[in-house]
């Protein structure tokens, strides 16, 4: 057995999103439709369920598994009622990939504007209730010009609902 190169496997980051589905099979032909996601390989269990799946969408990876019947094993949102996680794509055109994950399967949780922070931005719900924020940076700004723009954002939303 060689010895690892490197603490972090080739072609892997820091941090790399870890999905739990039911129906991880479908999943991953979601994420090919949705995002262009290329699968790396899968590992099915004997009853056919995934215990373990790679995939890449530009340079990153993630993993995705199915529910797997055991005191272990992790729950979907669909088992448990949500996500509180959001998983942030950048892409070169938010709009176009927000429609082809929207045509794919995904409903629209958050239209797709542009942001104080610099970014056209929304938030679809993947068919398996994980939230997927789409983005293309728009605009270079200042953690001043930010700061700024958000207690701006901040206090016409506090307007809004007064």
């Amino acid at each position: 057995m060689a010895k690892a190169k490197s603490p972090v496997p080739e072609g892997q980051h820091t941090i790399s999103p870890h999905l739990t589905v039911k129906g991880a099979p479908k999943a991953i032909e979601f994420y090919k439709k949705a995002f262009g996601a290329t699968e790396i390989h899968r590992m099915p269990d004997p009853n056919g369920l995934i215990m373990h799946a790679a995939l890449k969408v530009g340079d990153s990876m993630f993993f995705l598994n199915d529910e797997m019947p055991m005191p272990e094993g992790g729950k979907s949102p669909a088992s448990i009622g949500g996500t509180a996680v959001t998983i942030n794509l950048y892409v070169p055109d938010a709009d176009k990939i927000y429609r082809q994950a929207i045509s794919a399967g995904a409903r629209e949780t958050m239209p797709i504007a542009d942001q104080f922070w610099g970014d056209r931005y929304g938030i679809v719900t993947d068919p398996f209730g994980h939230k997927w924020a789409i983005a293309t940076r728009i605009e270079d700004l200042s953690t001043q010009e930010m700061e700024k723009r958000g207690r701006e954002f901040m206090q016409k939303m506090q307007q809004q609902h007064n």
